[in-house]
């Protein structure tokens, strides 16, 4: 296979440059792992490519995913993120990032940050898998289930274990670019 061979759900212009990009580079910036819980979140049941076209958007109207900002909103900034068109205007999505924010900011001032939380169940190393084709790839995993039960007891929501593993690969705390992808072996080079 050739050199440009990637991962085939990147399907279009906006899911290649992601993926070409970003999906599977380990994040260690605390406020990058908000937004990915945000979107994540907000994906439930909706196509990603739906989350990349509003993310944009996101990052407008949640204060650039600044934990502190978002966990300070109350019922006037909801109401008007429930009116933004620009977002998923989903009631229970939306109190869900306000939710997560108090959430991820109790877990920084327990751990000194959520990176430290979340890479701390990988000794700090990412999981490099070797997935020859898209469906060996699972939806969830034993890791998954573990951070997701613990993220629900610390008080998040929308955290199940498949929303979870999206967040992992995501992240890059799980590498999962199928091995003929370009982007398998650079992924393991880079750090943000």
């Amino acid at each position: 296979m050739g050199t440009d061979t990637r991962c085939g759900w990147a399907r279009n212009p906006l899911a290649e440059a992601y993926h070409d990009a970003e999906w599977g580079v380990p994040i260690h910036d605390d406020r990058k792992i908000f937004e990915f819980i945000v979107l994540e979140g907000a994906q439930a049941g909706l196509s990603w490519d739906t989350i990349l076209r509003k993310r944009e958007a996101y990052r407008r109207a949640f204060d650039g995913f600044d934990p502190a900002k978002v966990a300070r909103y109350g019922a006037r900034k909801v109401a008007a993120l429930l009116a933004n068109p620009g977002i998923v205007r989903n009631r229970l999505k939306v109190g869900s990032a306000v939710r997560n924010a108090r959430a991820f900011l109790s877990v920084q001032e327990e751990r000194g940050s959520f990176d430290a939380y979340i890479w701390g169940f990988v000794d700090g190393r990412p999981i490099v898998n070797r997935w020859k084709a898209l469906r060996q790839i699972p939806a969830r995993t034993p890791l998954s289930d573990t951070i997701s039960k613990d993220l629900k007891k610390r008080g998040f929501s929308f955290v199940g274990s498949t929303i979870v593993y999206a967040h992992l690969q995501a992240t890059g705390v799980v590498n999962d670019h199928v091995v003929s992808c370009f982007r398998w072996r650079e992924v393991q080079r880079r750090r943000s």
